[in-house]
């Protein structure tokens, strides 16, 4: 995991780290010397940063009791709901995490206070929840209720009323000021400019050798200086030491396979970046996927 890490510092579904994250944590989930293990938990952390919705991941930890004395499970999960604009589920979430006393508690603690500080700078509204919010909401095209149509046809009455008070009646004609003065000078200017260029413009572009004013050295061979060359002088008697080529073992025992008609490990890397690719974009998506259905939160 860490050579992929440093091999791949951007990451990307052809380094394959989202796929070891999940292969990681599906093979400890149900170890239970690994529940209360930080090393564990930061992989969680990790494989929930590169999915899409990690809400599923957090949910799987709190249902299967994984992490929950560490005060980064916490903190993590409720900076989650607050992106969301999930204010009142990661308040609960930080009370739920101050009151066990997780670990270190006041990381924890003095990430609340600036959660809190941020939350008051907040409008009050309601948490902005689809399942919660059930406000009428108008797409366009559709037809509202009499009460709503009520409410518009007031306001329109209203905007009516304003335009009445102005003395002037729905749908007349402003006149449009024009300025005879700006006319007559624009069209004197337009005048002077085109006799001036009339003036001033070639009527002769001139003969090839007229315009072509450059260039005129011939280019010659370059022929007054000499570079000059050392001899090197060569002894055929003495050689110079040879240096050792190192050889792996491993380069040795792929080759004797492969004469033998074995298939190496190697060659099969190669042609797995699809699979890989396929396999980090299922596992975006759907982060548990391969795990069992009695595992998963209700």
């Amino acid at each position: 995991m860490k050579w992929v890490q440093e091999s791949f510092p951007p990451g990307g579904d052809s380094s394959g780290l989202v796929v070891i994250y999940e292969q990681c944590v599906r093979k400890f989930w149900h170890d239970d010397r690994y529940k209360d293990d930080l090393r564990y938990l930061k992989v969680w952390l990790e494989y929930a940063e590169n999915c899409a919705d990690a809400e599923v991941i957090y949910r799987f930890l709190e249902a299967n009791e994984i992490g929950l004395s560490h005060s980064s499970f916490y903190l993590a999960y409720a900076l989650l709901m607050e992106s969301k604009n999930k204010i009142k589920t990661a308040n609960e979430i930080f009370n739920r995490g101050i009151s066990i006393n997780a670990q270190p508690i006041e990381k924890l603690k003095e990430a609340y206070r600036t959660f809190l500080s941020r939350s008051m700078g907040r409008p009050k509204e309601a948490e902005e929840d689809p399942t919660e919010n059930q406000s009428q909401v108008r797409s366009f095209g559709t037809l509202l209720s009499k009460g709503a149509t009520g409410n518009q046809t007031t306001d329109g009455s209203g905007v009516s009323i304003k335009k009445m008070k102005h003395g002037k009646p729905h749908g007349a004609l402003l006149p449009i000021y024009n300025d005879t003065n700006a006319s007559n000078t624009t069209s004197r200017h337009h005048i002077e400019k085109s006799k001036l260029e009339s003036k001033s413009s070639w009527h002769c572009l001139g003969a090839r050798g007229e315009r072509n004013k450059e260039n005129l050295a011939i280019p010659s061979k370059w022929t007054s200086n000499k570079i000059p060359q050392k001899t090197a002088h060569r002894n055929s008697g003495a050689t110079a030491p040879c240096i050792e080529i190192f050889v792996d073992e491993e380069c040795k025992e792929t080759d004797k396979a492969e004469n033998h008609g074995e298939v190496s490990t190697l060659h099969l890397r190669h042609g797995d970046g699809k699979d890989i690719k396929k396999e980090t974009e299922l596992l975006r998506e759907n982060p548990l996927h391969y795990f069992p259905p009695s595992s998963l939160p209700r």
